[in-house]
């Protein structure tokens, strides 16, 4: 999350990054795990913020803070094009929205990963 926030931080500024330099400074492990998100979520990131929109009552998830996109950007990467089970990758959602969001954004997170997951 951490990583894909900074990312968004450096594309909303127009400034220039290595992806691979971007994951090393955040992860001090090299973790396939994290990679396959991170540049999933960059390759995909249209079709997923297509697939937010959808579900996003009244908003748009570049409406939503850094932190907030980011996590829910990941939520439906791991939904719709990796194996995580479902319901983890919902859990590990909301439970990152517990820390780094509040409560209405937390359940609207919960609300669009729900109606993926039924839905997809």
């Amino acid at each position: 999350m951490t990583i894909l926030y900074q990312i968004e931080v450096y594309n909303k500024n127009h400034i220039k990054y290595d992806t691979d330099e971007v994951i090393s400074e955040v992860s001090e492990i090299d973790n396939e795990f994290i990679k396959e998100i991170v540049y999933g979520v960059i390759t995909y990131k249209d079709e997923i913020d297509k697939i937010a929109n959808k579900y996003l009552d009244g908003w748009t998830i570049d409406r939503l803070g850094n932190t907030d996109g980011a996590i829910l950007r990941m939520g439906i990467f791991e939904l719709l094009y990796t194996d995580t089970p479902e319901v983890v990758a919902i859990n590990e959602a909301v439970e990152l929205a517990k820390i780094y969001s509040d409560d209405n954004v937390r359940k609207m997170i919960n609300g669009v990963l729900d109606k993926v997951y039924h839905n997809k």
